[in-house]
């Protein structure tokens, strides 16, 4: 089911990721680290894919669809926040 957040509350979730929490999601999930780095809002589409993010204008950086929450949840488990 897709979700929406903010695209400066998904910078933030991943701004207070501790130190290769990035890199720990991608091997879990057997994908490449920019694709996960693409999740949060980067642009390296030579390494890695669009991770079903949509990102329209908005207020709080624009509102940004996640087709698939999966890596938002693993990024909150990691914060305590789910």
């Amino acid at each position: 089911m897709p979700t929406t957040i903010t695209f400066n509350k998904l910078r933030s979730i991943k701004d207070r990721l501790p130190d290769g929490t990035i890199h720990k999601i991608a091997h879990r999930l057997n994908l490449p680290v920019a694709s996960v780095r693409n999740y949060f809002g980067g642009s390296n589409y030579d390494l890695g894919t669009n991770m079903g993010v949509h990102i329209e204008p908005g207020p709080d950086g624009g509102y940004v669809v996640l087709d698939d929450p999966t890596i938002l949840d693993m990024a909150l488990e990691v914060l305590g926040e789910k």
